[in-house]
């Protein structure tokens, strides 16, 4: 499981389902005051603990586990986080009208708390795939600024990212490229830590020379055999390693060696 992939929308739900976990130890209903017993909890009822709160609570667990496969896992034809968000929405669907139909008693902590989560939660389950500022990558991938002449520049190590001290894959050796590794020349890094400019497209006799780039917003990238199914998703922020043109497309490599065909290349960053 690659954690580096999860988003900050990701973020909101986990924090979110602990926020739901938490409320649902919390008093469910207020207990006048001189009424004897404890207020009780949502562990009281299994219908309101398994059924609402944990079921929010696994919808969550379902999104971040089918967020960090490397290729979506799917029940009955639909995805993990497709029916990770149908939990987390029918769990704040439930909440929402409970706390209105109380009839005559006083919603406790655990229930106001638990509505709140569980909104927040639905609301963040739902607006990941749909929000750009949602999509951008939670931890461990490098931020891209700006760098002069039109260039992309990364603050930080990570895959694509000359000078972070692993070795980096290169293909085919030509003059002025770097160093010549297992297969071929290394891109040289650019004084301040960029990639070198690498040619676009082909070079002279039809050669294809490999360059680093960098996507623009999420894209899918599709396995290189006759089924065309999606292998991988290209996040903001990473460089990755064109190393072959496939008709108007690039063969690009991910973080963890796997290749497959970026279809849509319209407003890639080379570096």
């Amino acid at each position: 499981m690659n954690f580096r992939s999860l988003k900050r929308g990701d973020g909101v739900v986990i924090g979110a389902a602990v926020l739901l976990f938490i409320a649902s130890f919390l008093d469910y209903f207020s207990v006048p005051s001189g009424y004897p017993g404890s207020a009780p909890t949502a562990w009281d009822s299994l219908g309101a603990g398994l059924g609402v709160y944990m079921g929010g609570v696994i919808g969550a667990a379902l999104i971040v586990v089918n967020r960090a496969q490397p290729q979506p896992r799917k029940v009955a034809g639909l995805e993990l986080h497709q029916i990770g968000t149908a939990f987390t929405v029918m769990s704040a669907w439930v909440m929402f009208w409970t706390i209105v139909d109380l009839n005559g008693t006083s919603a406790g902590a655990g229930l106001v708390l638990g509505l709140i989560a569980a909104l927040i939660l639905a609301a963040a389950a739902v607006a990941t795939p749909l929000v750009a500022q949602l999509q951008a990558p939670l931890k461990g991938a490098p931020r891209t600024v700006s760098a002069p002449y039109g260039g992309v520049q990364q603050q930080g190590g990570g895959y694509g990212y000359p000078g972070a001290g692993a070795p980096q894959p290169s293909y085919g050796s030509q003059p002025g490229q770097g160093q010549p590794g297992p297969y071929g020349a290394q891109p040289v890094p650019q004084q301040g830590g960029a990639p070198q400019q690498q040619a676009q497209g082909t070079g002279p006799g039809g050669d294809f020379s490999p360059f680093w780039f960098a996507v623009p917003v999420q894209r899918p990238l599709y396995a290189e055999d006759a089924s065309g199914a999606p292998i991988a998703e290209l996040a903001p922020g990473t460089w990755y390693l064109a190393v072959e043109q496939r008709g108007s497309g690039l063969v690009a490599q991910t973080q963890d060696g796997r290749r497959g065909v970026l279809q849509d290349t319209t407003g890639i960053q080379r570096g």
